[in-house]
C-alpha cells in the first residue's frame, strides 16, 4: 500500500471533525492499510485519517509492539491523570508535556465492522486519546496550558516546515462521499 503525505499544522482538514464511517468495504480496508504503512514509515505511535487528508473517523496505533486500528471510537476515560511528553506527526519535532487520562476504554469497530474494545493505560491510553482528538479536529497543543501553548505556537512559527505548501490530494482513493475531504 502507498505511503501517504502527512498533513501539517495549518491544513484545514486537521481542524474539521471527521465523519462516522458507514461503509465497511474495500475502500475502508485500503484506508486502514495506508494509515498503518504511513504511520510505521514516519515512524509514529498513531495516525488518524484526517492526518492523510481523509475526513473519516479511523485511526491506527503502534505502541509497545502492538499494532491496531479503531473505527468510530468512543472513549471512557479514567479520572486518574498522567502528565508526559507528547508530539504529533502533523507538528514535526514539537514535543510538550500534556495532561491526559491515565487509562482508557475505547469502543468502536474493526475495518470489517466487528465490535472492538481496547483497554489501555500510559502510552497506549495517551495515543488513543491523541488520535481520537484528531477525529474531533483537536490537536494536542489545544490541551496545553496557555503558557506552554504560546511557546508551542512560537516554535511552530519558527520551524522550517511552517508555511510550506501542503500536499494536495487530487482525488482520494478513499471513500469521501463527495465531501471534498
Amino acid at each position: 500500500m502507498p505511503i501517504q503525505p502527512i498533513r501539517l499544522f495549518g491544513d484545514p482538514v486537521l481542524r474539521k471533525p471527521a465523519l462516522e464511517v458507514v461503509d465497511f468495504d474495500k475502500e475502508l480496508r485500503r484506508l486502514v492499510e495506508d494509515l498503518t504503512e504511513t504511520m510505521l514509515d514516519a515512524p509514529g505511535a498513531g495516525l488518524a485519517a484526517p492526518q492523510i487528508g481523509v475526513g473519516l473517523r479511523v485511526f491506527t496505533w503502534y505502541v509497545d509492539g502492538e499494532l491496531g486500528h479503531l473505527v468510530n471510537p468512543s472513549l471512557d476515560l479514567s479520572t486518574e491523570l498522567q502528565d508526559g511528553p507528547e508530539g504529533c506527526l502533523s507538528l514535526p519535532e514539537l514535543t510538550y508535556d500534556c495532561t491526559r487520562a491515565l487509562s482508557v476504554v475505547a469502543r468502536g469497530l474493526s475495518m470489517h465492522g466487528e465490535p472492538v474494545t481496547i483497554e489501555g493505560s500510559d502510552l497506549l491510553a495517551r495515543a488513543i486519546q491523541h488520535e481520537t482528538d484528531h477525529l474531533d479536529g483537536v490537536l494536542f497543543i489545544d490541551r496545553l496550558d496557555s503558557e506552554a501553548r504560546k511557546a508551542a505556537m512560537r516554535e511552530i512559527r519558527e520551524s522550517e516546515w511552517f508555511g510550506l505548501e501542503r500536499p494536495t490530494v487530487k482525488v482520494s482513493p478513499h471513500a469521501t462521499r463527495g465531501l471534498g475531504i
